[in-house]
């Protein structure tokens, strides 16, 4: 009977991590993708910013997931990492939450809220963010499901808070070192 990847021996795990992240590599062009990457712009209002950021800049990334984050270029190239390890959830989920902070109408708040809900949270939604330790990613827990599913009975700017600093620290602790360590991040402070 199969006991899940629990049972399997440490190394086996990383060696399995090895390899995804190999194969994403793979998977990108060979031209250094990372020239091309569209940035996320977080305020529509105002152009991205497109040009390649200086290496001391992004050598800021590494000890900072909030400044990478503030940064368009930074944000569209660790997207672009974490899509070429199957792993780009947690983010749109942050993204999606700082959007949904934006709104300043209570009934566009519970309409982007149900949606929220429904793509990154319910069971079995499309881009779940799911417990953490079970398949590939590493996402919210139960409690931080159920505390999210209450606030969202009322929906507030907050309602997302708790679990979108949890992906924040998991992204931090998680994503953050594996794209520092990938040759998206290693062009850019090149």
């Amino acid at each position: 009977m199969c006991k899940g990847l629990a049972a399997l021996p440490h190394s086996c795990l990383e060696r399995a991590k090895e390899i995804k992240i190999k194969l994403g590599i793979l998977l990108q062009k060979p031209d250094s993708a990372v020239d091309l990457v569209i940035p996320y712009n977080e305020k529509p209002e105002k152009p991205a910013k497109t040009q390649k950021p200086l290496p001391d800049e992004a050598l800021q990334w590494r000890d900072s997931l909030d400044k990478l984050l503030q940064n368009s270029y930074g944000l569209a190239s660790f997207k672009s990492f974490l899509k070429s390890e199957f792993s780009e959830e947690n983010l749109e989920f942050w993204m999606a939450c700082e959007d949904y902070k934006k709104i300043k109408s209570p009934a566009k708040m519970a309409e982007k809220a149900k949606e929220i809900y429904e793509e990154f949270i319910q069971t079995e939604a499309p881009k779940e963010v799911g417990p953490e330790g079970q398949g590939v990613s590493v996402n919210i827990d139960h409690f931080t499901k159920d505390i999210t599913m209450k606030n969202l009975r009322e929906p507030s700017l907050s309602s997302f808070d708790v679990a979108q600093k949890r992906i924040h620290a998991l992204m931090e602790k998680d994503s953050l070192p594996r794209f520092v360590r990938s040759e998206f991040y290693q062009e850019l402070v090149k």
